[in-house]
């Protein structure tokens, strides 16, 4: 029985072990105290997050893991119906119907502007458009075939006729047109969206984050499409013309982002508050998170850039583990990423109690190793007391989130 017993032993061990426990779901999540620091919310966040993935003891959720970033159904749809009657359009087409080709192919294309929001790239619209071009000019409508071409090279220079699908005759119209005047024409646009800060999207290439100016846009058509997180995506098709041109979408939020807003604001006003927060505990209850890095953005009087207040939370107590305050200046030089990368160490050390990981900076003209310049209370002497007067009037103490907007 005991070189059977001593099998078993392994397997026992194995069986009796305790399972371990789930790494801890953090998040980093903003307020924007004001409109001119809205902006700055989503790329701000993008960039916490990514600074709280080189944690691997933590399950990293993002703002859109979060809030969702839904693509209207009818958006979806539209695009649907899109795909559809251009399949129909392209059957009829080799078929040599063209007028069953010619009414299909305008379906397609009348569902684009609904369909915009849920249109990843040109997709059917280039191939409807290069569609509608071959059978405009085989009805000997050149004037015509060369717009639809115009619109196509703005939505895609690189688009390649296919010679077995088209005459050469089209092929031929499209390098004319390539080198006319009216394809060197050049317009601009600005996308405004509301609220700032959605990521913007140009035919399907990312842009940046609004507002964004596009200089030097071919005339022609172009799908924008424009997202942030806790938001539902919007798209519109715009016609680029020489004049300048504005776009504003209006974004809507999802409810999930309503309700956790309400509890973040909360968490803000009691930001500057040693106690316990009750508001992050219901913050992290109704997200399932037990870390999470939670502040506020302002814009400074002045021009003086922005102040970020963040702090690090225990959720499941509403314990505030630490807490740090850090003027912007811009991204000008791509050191933005990195200097929130250095923020999120410093508080994880002053969390712990210990001190901070090094982390390179994108800076080439930063050699310090920390944010030993940010505080007053790291300089002593006058900065100290500085510091302390300007804690007696900081907003954080007595802020109420964005309701006097």
């Amino acid at each position: 029985m005991k070189p059977f017993a001593l099998l078993l032993l392994p397997t026992l061990a194995l069986a009796t072990a305790p399972a371990r426990a789930p790494a801890p779901r953090a998040a980093a999540l903003l307020v924007a105290l004001d409109p001119q620091a809205e902006g700055l919310v989503p790329r701000m966040e993008a960039d916490l997050s990514r600074a709280l993935g080189t944690y691997d003891e933590l399950q990293v959720r993002t703002p859109e893991a979060l809030y969702g970033q839904p693509v209207d159904p009818g958006a979806q749809a539209a695009l649907e119906r899109a795909k559809g009657a251009y399949a129909d359009a392209l059957s009829a087409f080799v078929a040599k119907k063209p007028g069953r080709a010619e009414e299909r192919v305008r379906a397609s294309l009348q569902e684009v502007p609904a369909a915009a929001a849920a249109m990843r790239g040109c997709t059917p619209l280039c191939d409807a458009t290069a569609l509608l071009a071959g059978m405009l000019l085989e009805r000997g409508e050149p004037d015509d075939a060369k717009h639809a071409l115009l619109d196509l090279m703005a939505l895609d220079p690189t688009y390649a006729l296919s010679p077995q699908r088209f005459r050469r005759e089209l092929l031929a119209l499209r390098a004319e047109v390539g080198t006319s005047h009216a394809a060197a024409l050049r317009g601009s646009a600005t996308v405004v969206a509301r609220p700032a800060g959605a990521r913007v999207y140009l035919d399907g290439e990312a842009l940046g984050y609004a507002p964004v100016s596009i200089p030097a846009l071919a005339v022609g058509a172009h799908l924008v499409r424009v997202e942030r997180p806790g938001f539902r995506t919007e798209g519109q098709l715009l016609q680029a013309g020489a004049d300048e041109q504005t776009v504003t979408v209006a974004l809507t939020a999802t409810p999930a982002y309503s309700a956790a807003r309400a509890k973040l604001d909360a968490v803000v006003r009691e930001l500057g508050k040693e106690a316990p927060s009750p508001a992050a505990v219901a913050l992290g209850k109704s997200l399932g998170l037990e870390r999470a890095l939670l502040g506020s953005v302002r814009t400074l009087p002045d021009g003086a850039g922005s102040e970020l207040a963040l702090a690090l939370y225990e959720l499941g107590s509403g314990k505030r583990l630490a807490l740090r305050r850090m003027k912007l200046q811009g991204d000008e030089f791509g050191q933005l990423q990195g200097e929130l990368e250095r923020l999120v160490n410093h508080l994880f050390a002053e969390a712990a109690g210990g001190s901070a990981r090094a982390v390179q900076s994108s800076d080439p003209l930063d050699h310090t190793q920390g944010t030993e310049e940010w505080s007053g209370e790291d300089r002593g002497g006058k900065s100290r007391q500085a510091e302390k007067k300007r804690k007696a009037t900081d907003p954080l103490d007595t802020v109420s989130g964005t309701e006097d907007w």
